[in-house]
């Protein structure tokens, strides 16, 4: 490569919304020096890492199928070997932009954020930076951040099995738990998450990434 020729990033995107894949390509594969390959999920994100990679940035979509969370970030971390990742999404919680940074994320881009600067971020993350957008640093100062969860260990299994519709009966049955005992391990999550019942305590465990 000549002196004036610039070096090409290799880009994946990974993310469930046809659209949104097909408007990032659109737009970025009128960007010279950045090639953009597609996956709709983790799994095939993995795939093409491992037979196409390492990608110089991969960006994926934090609620796609196979992502299970943050778990999903840190297998794509160690799968691109070493090489930078990135995360996609809407509205990440203050707890969600702490622990990926930490984990060794490259940043966070926003969905809800206009194109026309998406490549000079690509560029960054790909080039060893780290990137947040500003309001997500503004949210950092301004959020404490909150405890994986509020709950004991004995609560949150019994919240998992509140999500999968489970009666008081059968999750006694699953934890080996008298159904009085049950009740009262309800109560306290639903008192812990600041909601009067046990349907409103699965929506609010869900909104807080809990489950």
């Amino acid at each position: 490569m000549n002196e004036n020729q610039t070096a090409v990033i290799r880009l994946l995107i990974a993310d469930d919304h046809a659209m949104i894949l097909e408007m990032l390509a659109m737009y970025l594969n009128g960007v010279a020096d950045i090639e953009v390959s597609t996956v709709p999920d983790l799994p095939r994100a993995l795939e093409a890492m491992e037979a196409q990679g390492p990608f110089d940035l991969a960006l994926v979509d934090f609620d796609m199928p196979g992502m299970d969370g943050l778990n999903g970030l840190a297998k794509a971390i160690e799968k691109n070997a070493g090489r930078p990742v990135g995360i996609l999404t809407s509205s990440p919680s203050a707890r969600v932009v702490e622990e990926a940074m930490a984990m060794g994320g490259a940043g966070i881009v926003l969905k809800t954020a206009s194109l026309k600067n998406l490549p000079n971020e690509i560029r960054f993350m790909a080039g060893g930076g780290r990137y947040l957008p500003i309001e997500l640093i503004g949210m950092r100062a301004a959020v404490p951040e909150e405890p994986s969860s509020p709950l004991s260990k004995r609560e949150f299994s019994v919240l998992k099995l509140l999500a999968e519709g489970m009666p008081n009966r059968e999750i006694g049955a699953a934890l080996s738990l008298a159904e009085p005992t049950v009740k009262m391990h309800v109560q306290s999550v639903c008192r812990k998450l600041g909601v009067s019942n046990r349907t409103q305590a699965v929506i609010a465990a869900r909104d807080r990434k809990l489950i």
